[in-house]
């Protein structure tokens, strides 16, 4: 083979003996769970932000930027369950660019997986059990799962992922909700065999073990926009496409019909100060469709300390994303009170 065997990394079951999780932490988690699922099913009208990051490259900033938000939590709870992006590993289309604290724990370093699997442990240790807050993170790998398995309590599959036979199957065995993204060509049919893959039971290979899931009846769909032939990015937030998706859902058979709205990515292109727009025009939709108001449960949003983004440097500005251009927390926090007012 064509590659270099570096270094055998432990196994999951070895990370988390060296650093376990508390019993109290577990059920802190297990009731955000549960909390997930009621929103997510209808039978808790609150409505859900999956809020933060691009993603998470300084223990710190993140750290900080999580006590900011578990602050605005509580004065919103009856109407709000926030959940915080700790997005750990990035997709990166070409395969450049910087991969996520789990390969560059430090972003002006070298790749070290063994300390950056470490690292992100530790954060979202930390997050669930200073904040109490339940914590999302994207399965971009999805035999390295369970190294976080028994902290998270949401997981994303990506645009680029979603059509891969391993997260479908891997998603269908989880005890979280997964949300799954359309496609970056727009294709809601290959969203929706996602869901339905992930909602079922399967017989697969995991890890090296024969294993059999049990089905993921909380997984849903998350709209992200798209990008044509010409690279343009198009938007799929709209009451049409929102009414489409009801639509879809609601001849699917599907479980607990449920989408979240990606405020960022190609609903934006990027722009990411239009967020507060998307977000209030989604709102709008609802009220106007009872059908989108069953559907929506929540947004995505991406946000972090300071507007905007960087690049990689020595002297990076503390809480400014390095990937994609994030809302800066005093905005974030203004936009969350007006979605509560408005709900």
């Amino acid at each position: 083979m064509n590659m270099e065997f570096y270094r055998k990394l432990p196994i999951p079951k070895d990370v988390k003996e060296q650093f376990p999780i508390s019993p109290e932490a577990a059920a802190v988690r297990e009731g955000r769970i549960h909390e997930l699922e009621e929103i997510l099913s209808g039978r808790d009208n609150r409505f859900l932000l999956v809020i933060g990051p691009c993603s998470a490259d300084n223990e710190d900033a993140v750290m900080d930027y999580i006590y900011r938000i578990a602050r605005i939590s509580e004065r919103v709870a009856d109407k709000i369950m926030i959940v915080p992006r700790i997005y750990t590993n990035k997709p990166r289309t070409t395969g450049e660019g910087y991969k996520g604290m789990l390969h560059q724990p430090d972003p002006n370093g070298a790749p070290d997986l063994l300390t950056g699997l470490l690292a992100i442990r530790r954060l979202h240790m930390r997050a669930l059990c200073e904040t109490g807050l339940g914590c999302a993170d994207e399965m971009l790998y999805p035999e390295n799962h369970r190294y976080l398995s028994d902290i998270l309590t949401y997981v994303a599959v990506g645009a680029r992922s979603v059509e891969n036979q391993q997260h479908r199957l891997t998603s269908s065995g989880l005890d979280l909700p997964v949300g799954m993204k359309n496609p970056t060509g727009g294709d809601i049919s290959i969203m929706m065999n996602a869901i339905r893959a992930a909602q079922g039971s399967h017989t697969f290979i995991y890890r090296g073990w024969e294993v059999r899931s049990h089905g993921n009846p909380y997984a849903h769909a998350i709209l992200r926009g798209y990008v044509d032939k010409q690279g343009k990015s198009h938007p799929n937030y709209h009451y049409e496409d929102l009414t489409d998706l009801a639509a879809v859902y609601a001849e699917s058979g599907l479980k607990n019909p449920a989408v979240l709205i990606d405020t960022n990515h190609s609903n934006s292109g990027k722009r990411y100060d239009e967020q507060p727009r998307i977000a209030k025009e989604v709102l709008h939709s609802m009220r106007q469709s009872g059908d989108i108001r069953r559907l929506v449960r929540g947004l995505m949003i991406e946000s972090y300390l300071v507007d905007g983004a960087q690049k990689i440097s020595a002297d990076e500005i503390y809480g400014k994303s390095i990937t994609d251009p994030c809302l800066g927390i005093e905005k974030t926090e203004r936009l969350i009170y007006e979605i509560a007012e408005l709900l």
